[in-house]
């Protein structure tokens, strides 16, 4: 009795103390306080998404989102399937004025539902119209059912634009309380001759590199907020409040806000209706006596119609000065109070509004003023301002501690920081919100709703499908909290048969609930097996595409799922970019390094075999400065693996019998491969179609000869013949490519700033295998300048930052800065620059402040002293450790041999 009575007790007891942390979570969350971080969970809704750009939730929590490609897609929560309803042409190239196409930011660029959606169906989409006419436009749909009816498009607005230089298109929109619909656009402009500042170009036929034909132009509709009053018959009126009244000469009225570079992720509060957004600045690192301010990006609040500042000024309304880019000179800083635009692309007034500042601005470096925002690549990307009030009462909105804060992230450094602001909208603070999660290329985030926090990702790529593009919703539980699931598998891919572990580590319960585990595996959607145990291992012996969904459920019933997809029966090449001679971490100016591309492929074979022909595999080394756009890379690469899946489509053809009915430019039996290029150049769905024509056969197009089914033919190596015929119609299908094996001299690109990188890349893709796709694979090398201003250390202990983070002060005897994983071949000694003198006595270690001495600084010159280093090689982290407390250092510099 005395044991049950004992039970009893401790049973009540436990219930008791887990009843009062609920409610004292509870009241927390409704007083105030900040909530546990543990009590916000990461759901995956989609993953493996393609390009996507902007979304919109449905009140029956069906998402809607674009891809940059054309395609719209709902997100069904109760099927967990995606469906396309539409697919609309667009255009994602820009030709240069030698005729050479890259790829570019443009395409489908955002969607968004009427405020009245549940009455007339209309959605809004604003996207780059395929065609000859070089214009972005706003048009409106009604969806319907399953399918966008796309004979209902009205075009509501037009904005002509450029096409010869990527990129800033901007293109979210949301509509206010009042019902107006709000776009952004982007500048149109980008100009790698601006090394990073003010891009404004005024020489002749150079309008594509100059913002003021747009930014700070009153009568274009680029580098702008536009803000219209839709109406019911697919025209717009503009509503009061607008920046230039209807009627003022040489202005447009749809303008909201003038001085936009690329103004991002727009959203409005609730309460006071003003305006808050992201704005993603241009790529210059450092500032300039002779040209301006240092670049960075920012977070804005409009209040009212107003000019925000570029091309003239950033951040906190610094100034640029004017640059003639015929004489490299300079003239004057810009007044932000009474801003002036002469240029002769300028078809607007030249006196402009003041200049409004920023509310939240930051560079590359770590900021003086906002120091939680990190430091490193960026792209401010806006979110949304939280208020209880805006969603019924439920057990997802989020606490009242958030009330009022504005939820901002970054493409580029993947945080979600929330800005605490006062009632007149002052920037006060800003923390960061869950900083385990670290989100992979955001780029759009809002509350559902039921008061979640849905963000969609785009992954970390360029202009390309990444695998780890995602559609998340962050869920707050004042009780009982879901699991926390992770999921993994020791092999992704791999050739017949395939053991794949599963492998659910990480999975967890903050409540501390015993948790059960279910795996579904699927093959075309088709249920395979079904796993109970939280790791299982599977042998797949059929070839496809196994989806593996780990569901795992607490005792309340409240459940979190995850998937990860493994491609059997193709396994992933193997690409190694080798150095034979030279650094692999630091470049040198005019060195010459010595490399060697290997590619392995289980089906394919190998370089070292001559299965795979160098032609098929892309090498390519881009130099990538201040003021050097990523975008560009990413086109080079973009061509680059074109040209050499090209190789791999002409290849098949070979083998093929294709050429017992076809010629290449010439009539036989069948068409011309060069005539069927033109005839389908620019049909987005010819690849698929022609795909299935060559497997199934067919007639009637080219005349009455039948062209025999070619059944037997894997579909990816089909897929890639279809490719190699429609790309004949490209003339820019042989590009130059680097060899696999050979020398490259790291010369800096005359005009180009020496504080970049060169970036090493080599890919293949292979030609798939029993009707799987093909899959790429690649290794890229990034050796940086050998130069390090204080303002780029990162691994460091005991030394102080001076205010603008250009000096720094050892604090201690026995600091250190830490370069992790660099190459020591080649270099002779490390220098350190001090500010005023010399830095004292510095050692360099290897592993650890106590490891392994391999130097110490000797002789000093002025401010500078030198650490010969022992001649070795390999890759290690390097320390330096300084011995002397109190000096100043403002930059380290590598020395080669």
């Amino acid at each position: 009795m005395l044991y049950r009575m004992t039970i009893f007790f401790f049973r009540r007891m436990l219930l008791l103390f887990f009843l009062s942390l609920f409610l004292r979570s509870i009241v927390n969350a409704q007083a105030g306080n900040k909530p546990e971080t543990d009590r916000f969970t990461k759901i995956v809704l989609a993953q493996k998404l393609e390009e996507p750009m902007q979304f919109q939730i449905l009140k029956d929590g069906k998402v809607l989102y674009a891809e940059r490609k054309g395609r719209l897609k709902v997100y069904n929560p109760v099927t967990k399937h995606l469906d396309i309803i539409a697919e609309i042409p667009v255009s994602t190239e820009y030709v240069d004025k030698n005729g050479k196409r890259e790829e570019g930011e443009d395409g489908l660029q955002g969607v968004i539902l009427d405020p009245d959606f549940e009455k007339n169906h209309w959605i809004y989409t604003y996207y780059s119209v395929k065609g000859s006419e070089a214009v972005n436009s706003l048009v409106r749909y009604t969806w319907k059912g399953a399918k966008v009816d796309q004979l209902s498009a009205k075009v509501l607005l037009k904005v002509p634009v450029q096409r010869e230089e990527c990129c800033h298109v901007g293109g979210g929109m949301l509509f206010d309380k009042d019902k107006n619909l709000l776009l952004s656009t982007g500048d149109n402009t980008f100009s790698r001759s601006s090394d990073g500042f003010t891009p404004i170009d005024e020489r002749a036929g150079e309008s594509a590199r100059d913002a003021q034909k747009s930014s700070s132009n009153t009568n274009d509709l680029r580098g702008k907020i536009l803000r219209i009053h839709p109406e019911p018959d697919g025209t717009y009126t503009i509503p009061e409040g607008n920046l230039f009244p209807k009627g003022t000469a040489k202005t447009r009225p749809e303008i909201y806000t003038i001085g936009n570079r690329n103004p991002w992720r727009m959203s409005i509060d609730s309460k006071t209706n003003w305006l808050y957004w992201g704005e993603v600045g241009p790529d210059g690192s450092n500032a300039s006596e002779s040209r301006g301010p240092a670049s960075y990006d920012e977070f804005n609040r409009a209040k009212k119609a107003g000019n925000f500042g570029w091309p003239y000024f950033i951040g906190n309304n610094l100034a640029y000065r004017y640059y003639d880019f015929n004489t490299k000179k300079s003239g004057e800083l810009y007044d932000p109070l009474r801003p002036v635009n002469n240029s002769p692309n300028n078809t607007g007034l030249n006196v402009l509004p003041p200049a409004e500042t920023s509310l939240i601005w930051y560079p590359y470096g770590a900021s003086e003023y906002f120091p939680l925002m990190g430091s490193g690549g960026r792209s401010a990307v806006g979110g949304p301002i939280f208020h209880q009030s805006d969603f019924s009462a439920g057990p997802h909105v989020f606490p009242a501690y958030y009330e009022g804060r504005w939820f901002i992230t970054d493409w580029v450094r993947g945080w979600i920081l929330t800005v605490e602001m006062d009632e007149e909208g002052n920037y006060k603070s800003m923390e960061r919100f869950m900083p385990d999660l670290t989100l992979r290329g955001p780029i759009d985030m809002k509350f559902g709703p039921d008061g979640s926090l849905y963000v969609l990702e785009y992954g970390n790529g360029y202009f390309k499908d990444n695998p780890e593009a995602e559609l998340i919703k962050i869920e707050y539980n004042g009780g009982n909290r879901k699991p926390i699931v992770q999921v993994s598998a020791d092999k992704v891919s791999g050739a017949l048969p395939l053991k794949v572990k599963l492998s659910s580590v990480g999975t967890m319960d903050y409540d501390g609930d015993q948790l059960k585990y279910e795996w579904r595996i699927t093959k075309d959607k088709m249920l395979k097996w079904v796993y109970r145990v939280p790791n299982p291992e599977m042998l797949l012996s059929a070839p496809g595409i196994y989806k593996a969904t780990l569901t795992v459920t607490d005792p309340s019933g409240a459940k979190n799922s995850k998937a990860v997809e493994v491609s059997a029966g193709n396994a992933s090449p193997v690409v190694k970019f080798d150095f034979i001679r030279g650094n692999s971490s630091f470049y040198f100016p005019g060195k010459t390094i010595t490399y060697s591309v290997k590619v392995n492929d289980k089906e394919d074979g190998s370089l070292a075999d001559k299965r795979i022909k160098p032609s098929q595999v892309s090498v390519s080394i881009n130099y990538l400065s201040e003021g050097y756009d990523m975008t560009t890379i990413a086109q080079n690469q973009q061509r680059f693996d074109a040209s050499a899946q090209f190789e791999i489509g002409k290849a098949l053809m070979k083998k093929s019998t294709c050429k017992a009915c076809h010629d290449l430019t010439a009539k036989s039996l069948g068409p011309a491969f060069t005539l069927v290029a033109q005839k389908y150049k620019g049909d987005k769905t010819a690849q698929d179609r022609l795909v299935k024509k060559v497997i199934n056969g067919g007639s009637g197009v080219w005349g009455d000869a039948m062209m025999p089914a070619h059944s037997s033919l894997p579909v990816a190596e089909v897929d890639a013949i279809v490719k190699y015929i429609l790309s004949l119609d490209d003339k820019q299908t042989a590009q130059e490519r680097l060899p696999v094996k050979g020398a490259y001299t790291t010369t800096i690109p005359p005009g180009q700033t020496n504080h970049g990188n060169f970036i090493f890349r080599a890919a293949y893709r292979d030609k798939g295998a029993k009707n799987l796709p093909s899959q790429l694979a690649e290794d890229v090398v990034v050796l940086r300048s050998p130069y390090y201003p204080v303002n780029e250390w990162d691994n460091h202990k005991d030394f102080n930052f001076s205010k603008d983070r250009s000096v720094v002060t050892v604090s201690a005897k026995g600091a250190y800065l830490v370069f992790p994983k660099t190459d020591l071949t080649d270099l002779k000694a490390i220098e350190i620059i001090g500010e005023k003198s010399a830095p004292g006595q510095v050692e360099v270690h290897l592993g650890s402040p106590n490891g392994k001495l391999i130097g110490r600084t000797g002789h000093a010159i002025g401010n500078k002293a030198l650490a010969d280093i022992e001649n070795s090689k390999g890759v290690f982290d390097i320390y330096l450790v300084f011995l002397q407390a109190g000096v100043e250092v403002k930059a380290i510099n590598m020395v080669p041999r």
